[in-house]
């Protein structure tokens, strides 16, 4: 049995090995532009790639959790077999998309992303309806054991940001990266934003559940709101500010390894419950869902990709002015 100072010692030692990942990944960046995005490439190509590595980690986490919650429910609707096949599709396409070069729109991962979409709103109307056809509606006890309200959500996103890696793809090399008719930097951190917010909101709200017992639950109701204000301060405000620009990507690269660390601490969990790994079948229905913390990573990547956006937009800008 793991004592509660254990928990905080353990809770600190993350922490501390998340921020020293973090600055490690930031100084070798800043040497040598290569870990993420190649300059060979284009800018354009690099970040839709990193979106398509967002998308592919969320479609993931939504399938696996997908399965196991709908598993649970016996599959009760035929409907709920439908995300598990639809971001599997998305998780192919994203695989297909990040190791794609080309700087051109995809005919088969277009329509999958757009696709994913829809299907996830369709899934956020069902786990609504879940929640609110039970005795007490929308409580407190319904939203802690009724359909998750979040988890269509990732869905969503792993369409949107698979959809805008296909239009930036398609965007010209000498034009300020646009996406319907908005500058590309701006809206794909404003979306990573408000992701991050959102997954936050459906981490707290399960973590709430399980009164914080351990306090490394508290990171990921910390810093992922963090990393959103961060990033749309950088979004919105000017090209110059630098050490802000410096610190949100210190923060969202923080929350991208952090969103690994999760499932680790989850599956500490999980061993904790009666029967530990022993008593698998009955813990991975109940305990604390393994697949959920990369959606954390997917976001973060997104965020990164923006980053990216974002100073091509100035040099860009730069560019246009003294010609």
């Amino acid at each position: 049995m793991v004592s509660r100072t254990q928990l905080r010692v353990l809770a600190v030692g993350a922490t501390t090995a998340l921020g020293i990942a973090a600055l490690s990944w930031q100084k070798h960046e800043k040497r040598s532009r290569g870990l993420l995005f190649t300059p060979s490439q284009g800018t354009m190509v690099d970040a839709a790639r990193t979106l398509n590595r967002g998308a592919g980690l969320l479609a993931t986490s939504v399938a696996l959790d997908s399965a196991l919650e709908h598993y649970r429910g016996d599959f009760q609707n035929r409907a709920m077999y439908t995300p598990l096949i639809i971001s599997t599709l998305s998780l192919l396409a994203s695989g297909q998309g990040q190791q794609d070069p080309d700087a051109m729109l995809s005919k088969v991962r277009d329509p999958i992303y757009i696709l994913t979409g829809l299907t996830g709103l369709a899934g956020a109307g069902f786990h609504l309806y879940n929640v609110t056809k039970r005795p007490g509606g929308m409580s407190w006890n319904n939203l802690f054991y009724a359909a998750p309200l979040g988890a269509p959500a990732a869905l969503v996103l792993s369409g949107l940001l698979g959809y805008y890696s296909e239009q930036l793809r398609n965007t010209s090399s000498d034009a300020a990266p646009r996406v319907l008719g908005l500058p590309a930097g701006k809206s794909v951190a404003l979306m990573a934003a408000a992701g991050l917010l959102g997954t936050t909101a459906e981490a707290g709200l399960l973590h709430f559940r399980g009164s914080f017992q351990n306090p490394a639950m508290y990171l990921p109701v910390t810093a992922p709101p963090l990393a959103a204000g961060l990033l749309a301060a950088s979004a919105l405000s000017s090209p110059r500010r630098q050490r802000l620009r410096w610190l949100s990507r210190l923060v969202l690269r923080f929350t991208a390894f952090m969103g690994f660390a999760g499932a680790g601490f989850h599956a500490l969990g999980l061993a904790r419950n009666n029967g530990g790994w022993r008593n698998w079948r009955q813990n991975l229905q109940a305990g604390p869902p393994l697949p959920a913390p990369p959606s954390f990573t997917g976001l973060a990547l997104a965020g990164l990709a923006a980053h990216s956006l974002l100073d091509e937009e100035r040099e860009l800008a730069q560019y246009r002015w003294w010609k």
